[in-house]
């Protein structure tokens, strides 16, 4: 594998870990691999941020998207 694939499973695993949102980690990973955006009527800020970030290969602002538990 390569270090990018490497770098990619690594941070989905953290996310995963992390409790992330998972609208958050679905946006990062489809970002990361430069995937289409949703069709509008289905984006919401979790995807938009995490496709934001993971486009830019962003990993510092998971802790943001941290589910709380109820």
């Amino acid at each position: 594998m390569t270090d990018k694939v490497m770098g990619y499973h690594e941070a989905c695993t953290t996310m995963e870990k992390m409790g992330v949102d998972p609208e958050y980690l679905l946006g990062w990973q489809n970002g990361y691999w430069l995937h289409p955006t949703r069709e509008e009527q289905r984006v919401n800020d979790a995807y938009d941020a995490g496709y934001g970030d993971g486009k830019a290969r962003n990993t510092g602002d998971f802790g943001k998207w941290v589910k709380k538990a109820a």
